[in-house]
């Protein structure tokens, strides 16, 4: 790779990118890296921004997935969300259902502003916990024309229920309780005291969709300085908005083209089955890549449907007549 290069795969020949930076509606600075093909088209081009997984940065999954769409025609915004990576926002490493959803529609308003794009032909996609909140920017956002989710997370549910919905009221309530503690020492403290990583070595005796993740964020394959799932760690109290305020109440209301990509191995393929079902209208498809794991869709490319991805993008993102 180039010297200069800071992405975890490697620099297309055929894409130019640049650094950018927008703001939210909270006034919070998003930095991204914008693709754009060398060959242009004539006219204004599609466009599509693109973020996740959770914890990650823009120069890891996203970045990829930017890369190869710039590739395939498309002009790409693949950002770091708000708190996170090179994006401001105080503390560092917070997550809000609110504001990494706003966050798209924030990519929304920066793309429908550059002057090779057409405002009416812009897409999302969200990768692991973005899905679920890219789901979630779909609606409210009515100039996402098309949304794609990749081994998608909804963040607010297993935060709140566990995975499988296994946590009940009262351990939910236990949990808030400690989070809520963690609140009053914080204050005391000046500081805010780091959720669990990964762990910095494997025994073996992790469940097997944590070692998936270590082998993705804590080798090179994915591994990235700024990435928090490689080299940090969330904020504890950074789980109490997601406990309180579960994302998708209004995704049945969804008009626009959805296209829901999960593994058929994935230990979280029941988040996307599950949203999928609430989905409405003939635009809406759930694909299941088969013999795939959660990270399979990260960078795998034998497994990455992209075929299925531009076909969907040409589609909804289609030039008006």
């Amino acid at each position: 790779m180039a010297a200069d290069w800071d992405k975890t795969f490697p620099k297309s020949d055929n894409v130019d990118v640049k650094k950018v930076s927008f703001k939210n509606r909270y006034g919070i600075t998003l930095v991204g890296d914008l693709y754009t093909p060398k060959v242009k088209p004539e006219g204004k081009m599609a466009a599509i921004a693109v973020s996740g997984p959770f914890g990650a940065v823009k120069e890891q999954a996203s970045g990829l997935y930017a890369q190869k769409m710039a590739e395939r025609g498309f002009v790409t915004l693949a950002f770091d969300p708000s708190y996170t990576g090179e994006s401001s926002g105080e503390p560092r490493n917070v997550s809000s259902p609110e504001i990494n959803t706003e966050d798209f529609s924030a990519a929304v308003d920066f793309l429908s502003n550059q002057k090779n794009v057409d405002p009416e032909r812009i897409g999302i996609i969200g990768i692991c916990g973005f899905g679920g909140f890219g789901l979630n920017a779909a609606a409210i956002d009515t100039r996402i024309k098309g949304t794609v989710t990749v081994t998608m997370y909804d963040m607010t549910r297993v935060t709140a229920n566990g995975y499988f919905d296994s946590m009940d009221e009262n351990a939910r309530y236990e949990l808030k309780e400690q989070l809520n503690k963690q609140r009053t020492e914080d204050f005391k403290n000046g500081t805010y005291a780091k959720a669990p990583g990964l762990p910095e070595k494997l025994t073996g005796s992790e469940p097997q969709f944590v070692q998936d993740y270590w082998g993705y964020y804590k080798t090179p394959r994915g591994f990235h300085k700024r990435s928090i799932n490689s080299n940090g760690n969330w904020n504890t109290t950074a789980s109490l908005s997601l406990i309180n305020m579960p994302i998708l109440a209004y995704s049945n209301e969804i008009r626009n083209a959805v296209l829901m990509i999960h593994g058929e191995n994935a230990h979280s393929r029941y988040f996307s089955e599950d949203a999928f079902k609430k989905l409405k209208g003939e635009n809406k498809e759930l694909y299941i890549v088969p013999a795939a794991n959660h990270v399979d869709l990260y960078d795998n490319l034998e497994k990455i449907p992209f075929d299925k991805i531009e076909a969907f993008f040409l589609t909804s993102l289609k030039e008006a007549k």
